[in-house]
């Protein structure tokens, strides 16, 4: 194999936060102990392929600007994804990045028919399990493409027509036979394009059982393979579509509550369409939780003056800490992982760029997994909101919550009542402890 990234000699070290060198980790040091646990185990990278090595710049304005000579109208295509694979696991083990993820289509070309398509994406998984033990990089998770077609342009699993549903199915179907073979730890549906730009020609009752449908014949082929990974759905709540059925993560709960899938799909969470939704990132990774439905997290990070989704690497070390933070308090990624869901600026079109932006992302995530775990160990938070919310243990709040209470016998106890001393929320105070634990996370 003819080695791509030339000026990358060896395997990324860790050198420590006092190091100068662009192609060291500062913070990311897999083999720490951190509340218990490798760092490598706690945030579980992975590497997306469509990103990294599908694009090469290109965008509505413009022809590709990086050096991916794998990809053109003069590259044979099975032969640019196998040479795409060589340079892909190549960046991998150099990085050393524990997971990847990927679309069927990133991995292998789509023939002229459903069959053709299925044969090439066979030919390129016998390839990624022969890269995938040479170098020991396992697979996070996997899924199907179904929205780039031109079929899919009114959706998939949504679609008005059910010929397109039947392509998806076998598509999905296919999707996550090879996520198993491949050992895959989890199967994702972005439903890109399952929403609708215009109620004119919608029905949206039909639409959302249809969708519900398609889950419930995952979670059956799911069951009838072994597969035993967990089934993520990843929220989005519009681009390209104007809404999207799975806008936030208390949409995707309703929508499991609805149709009887509570306990069978979780949420893959992506920084960025947070931000689209108009959350925080610790928001949704908190309500996930409390809804019972956290699987994993797409790593990256958006623009506040840009109103799409631009997917940059993540480098706000605070922004991260409130989402670890929430990670570590809910339990931890369990089997699901930090997916740098990221891509280079248009204009980062060294080679190595791609080094230095996960190496940036990595680096931030290790070093919010460090403050948030000081916010942990030092439990004052807990200890401020419990205090907060006091009154709730004690015997009147006991008897509201228990139903011992009507509207009539709480007005009867006000019309007496002094007025109620207010509690500060101490927001600022707690901002500032959240910034401590950054300053001095080492």
């Amino acid at each position: 194999m003819t080695e791509f990234f030339t000026s990358v000699s060896s395997r990324i070290a860790y050198e420590g936060p006092e190091s100068d060198n662009p192609l060291a980790f500062r913070w990311y040091d897999a083999d720490r102990i951190v509340a218990g646990k490798r760092m490598e185990d706690h945030l579980r990278f992975a590497v997306s392929y469509w990103h990294s090595f599908c694009w090469d710049g290109y965008d509505i304005f413009g022809a590709g600007t990086m050096d991916r000579p794998w990809v053109g109208p003069h590259v044979d295509p099975l032969n640019g994804a196998k040479r795409k694979m060589e340079v892909a696991f190549e960046f991998f083990e150099k990085l050393g990045a524990p997971f990847w993820c990927f679309h069927d289509r990133d991995i292998a070309p789509e023939g002229a028919t459903a069959r053709e398509s299925a044969r090439l994406l066979d030919e390129m998984v016998e390839e990624a399990a022969g890269h995938m033990e040479r170098t020991g990089v396992r697979l996070l998770w996997g899924t199907a493409n179904a929205f780039s077609n031109p079929r899919y342009q009114a959706g998939a699993a949504t679609n008005p027509d059910p010929e397109v549903f039947v392509q998806a199915a076998a598509q999905v179907c296919h999707a996550l036979e090879v996520t198993h073979k491949l050992g895959g730890d989890n199967y994702v549906l972005w439903g890109g394009r399952e929403g609708y730009e215009t109620l004119l020609n919608t029905d949206i009752d039909r639409e959302q059982e249809q969708l519900a449908r398609f889950l419930h014949m995952v979670i059956e082929h799911k069951r009838s393979i072994g597969f035993d990974g967990q089934i993520l759905l990843e929220p989005k709540p519009f681009e390209p579509m104007k809404h999207q059925y799975d806008h936030d993560v208390s949409t995707v709960h309703a929508f499991l509550q609805r149709f009887d899938l509570m306990g069978e799909v979780h949420v893959n969470i992506e920084v960025n369409h947070a931000t689209l939704s108009g959350h925080d990132f610790d928001h949704e990774v908190a309500a996930a939780f409390s809804a019972g439905i956290f699987g994993s997290i797409d790593a990256n990070a958006g623009d506040d003056r840009l109103g799409w989704d631009v997917d940059r690497f993540p480098v706000s070390v605070e922004q991260m800490t409130l989402g670890m933070y929430e990670i570590l308090k809910g339990g931890g990624l369990g089997r699901g992982g930090l997916n740098f869901d990221a891509k280079l600026r248009r204009q980062s079109i060294a080679r190595d760029d791609l080094f230095h932006a996960h190496i940036g992302g990595m680096d931030t995530m290790a070093r919010s997994l460090l403050a948030a775990a000081s916010l942990i160990e030092q439990a004052e938070l807990p200890a401020i909101v419990a205090e907060r919310y006091r009154g709730w243990d004690a015997d009147l709040g006991a008897s509201i919550l228990a139903g011992n209470e009507s509207l009539s016998s709480l007005r009867d106890r006000a019309l007496d009542a002094a007025e109620p001393v207010r509690i500060s929320g101490r927001q600022e105070a707690l901002e500032n402890l959240v910034a401590r634990s950054v300053e001095r996370a080492r």
